[in-house]
């Protein structure tokens, strides 16, 4: 999706910092952080959001969960604690229309979030 500009980070088109990246997925840092440690995690298909995740996707999100430990870890995060969330929707703060999840450290995290 060319206007789309989570799909041309992953195609390489717009630079990131990026973490890591394999056939499925792409994990940068957040341009605007909001903790010490925020990374996005991408699968490089364009999925508009949660909602466009179906039975056909499960392997792809679950190839994606299976990183997402190796990440924190990658990030020395994994044993000291972080949080990953997705938000849905403009009212649930999504800004930007293509599948991602947060991986959010280095601070305490408070409950309920937002």
């Amino acid at each position: 999706m060319t206007d789309c500009i989570f799909c041309r980070i992953a195609a390489g088109e717009i630079p990131a910092k990026v973490v890591e990246e394999n056939d499925d997925l792409v994990a940068f840092h957040d341009l605007s952080p909001q903790a010490p440690v925020h990374v996005l995690i991408i699968p490089k298909q364009h999925l508009a959001g949660a909602n466009d995740i179906g039975e056909g996707e499960a392997p792809l999100i679950g190839r994606i969960w299976a990183r997402i430990p190796r990440i924190a870890e990658a990030l020395g995060v994994r044993d000291t604690g972080y949080r990953v969330v997705t938000n849905c929707g403009a009212p649930a703060g999504q800004s930007v229309f293509h599948l991602h999840f947060h991986l959010l450290a280095g601070r305490a995290m408070g409950w309920p979030p937002g």
